[in-house]
């Protein structure tokens, strides 16, 4: 585990050998204001606030406002929020945080565990900020919470400590925050864990069941007045009380698959998760005391990473090679289309945004149940398999491939 002495000589170490750029922690930048606090944004729904948008890009995509190089292999995305963007990177066997100025200048760089090097290495989970809090939990299991503006240790556990293990990919999730609580998976018996944000002190662990962490996050929605987290298991899909962790519901679709990776969408009283290598999806219909009645299976969004997004009635995301559109409440395919290829996807100014997981091809695309229109394509370099998610904040779109992040304007003039 990375202690805090460890991480502050580094950082000295870092700062004397001038790798680490003594840059104002949130300078007037373009961009400054941009909030997109952790994995899938501020509702963990991968749906961007911003207008004013392009709705169409030049012949040779949107224009580059800048890259940098050498971040460390990863599949995380980036955070960005106060003016700072994070992104977390593998660089010579550590797993490496990075804080970013809007205009892609480092601020510091910190280590917070050594790096995954067993199957597929790579960062994998992307920051949650909140406030003078940074949490995160490394590929191996530990959880730390830092001060953004610096990359000082708070606090730090061992989730493996609790008895769990992570799946043969490793820990995956981004932190989910709730009142006081920081939220994540060490899987097993204590399956669910939630610890005080300031102290990183044990409050509660969830009950009534047992599952491998795999590599969800968790999702916290309101449905009939009561909050709910939904989050995906190696024994298929939970639902717990954010305030105690007891089980509310539960369902053994995709239990016991190759792997779970994608994140539970909600809307509209309907609860949707689908997973890759062969599985498909499934839609749960939540009733009015927060129970849950499976309302339809499909066959036709097969994901293995990319994610999905619900907007106006439809869900959109990965379908194997490409992407399709299915009925929110009835499961039927409205279209499915290639586009960059089998991918990750977001949502900004009624668009979608795509990006395949080779060769680094992204594309804006219209997103209508109607079909999709492909209104703007760009490339970035990167060797391997990008499966990081693209994002949409400030004006800007964030593109991470292998060890590069590219940022693009794509404001509309």
């Amino acid at each position: 585990m990375t202690g805090n002495h460890c991480t502050r000589g580094w950082v000295a170490g870092m700062v004397a050998m001038g790798l680490v750029a003594s840059v104002a922690w949130g300078a007037d930048a373009p961009g400054a204001a941009a909030h997109w606090p952790s994995f899938r944004g501020p509702h963990r729904d991968g749906k961007s606030a911003d207008t004013g948008l392009l709705k169409a890009w030049p012949d040779d995509g949107p224009a580059k406002l800048w890259e940098i190089n050498g971040i460390g292999k990863g599949f995380s995305s980036v955070a960005v929020i106060d003016g700072s963007i994070f992104i977390t990177g593998n660089v010579d066997g550590r797993l490496v945080l990075t804080s970013l100025t809007m205009d892609g200048k480092t601020q510091w760089k910190v280590p917070i565990d050594r790096a995954w090097t067993r199957s597929v290495p790579g960062a994998r989970a992307t920051p949650t900020i909140e406030g003078d809090s940074l949490y995160l939990l490394s590929d191996n299991g530990v959880l730390v919470c830092l001060r953004p503006k610096t990359g000082k240790t708070v606090w730090s556990k061992d989730l493996k400590s609790l008895g769990g293990r992570p799946g043969s990919w490793g820990y995956a999730e981004s932190v989910l925050l709730y009142k006081d609580l920081a939220i994540a998976k060490p899987g097993g018996r204590n399956c669910i864990v939630a610890f005080n944000k300031k102290t990183g002190q044990q409050v509660w662990a969830s009950e009534g069941f047992s599952a491998g962490p795999e590599y969800s996050s968790c999702l916290l929605f309101t449905h009939g007045g009561k909050d709910m987290i939904a989050t995906g298991t190696k024994n298929g899909i939970v639902c717990v009380s954010p305030d105690g962790g007891k089980l509310l519901w539960s369902n053994r679709f995709s239990a016991r698959n190759t792997a779970n990776c994608p994140t539970p969408a909600y809307a509209d009283g309907h609860v949707f998760w689908a997973n890759g290598y062969g599985k498909g999806g499934i839609c749960l219909k939540l009733t009015d005391d927060g129970k849950a009645t499976e309302a339809w299976r499909t066959r036709d969004m097969v994901c293995h990473h990319g994610g999905y997004i619900i907007h106006e009635g439809h869900i959109y995301g990965n379908n194997g090679g490409g992407y399709a559109c299915l009925n929110l409440k009835s499961g039927e395919k409205k279209w499915s289309e290639r586009g960059p290829g089998k991918g990750s996807l977001c949502f900004a100014d009624g668009m979608l945004y795509l990006f395949g997981e080779r060769g680094g091809r992204a594309m804006l695309a219209t997103c209508s149940p109607d079909g999709m229109e492909i209104t703007g394509k760009v490339t970035v370099k990167g060797s391997g398999p990008s499966w990081a998610h693209p994002v949409v904040i400030g004006g800007r779109l964030y593109l991470r491939y292998d060890d590069n992040l590219y940022c693009f304007n794509v404001k509309a003039q």
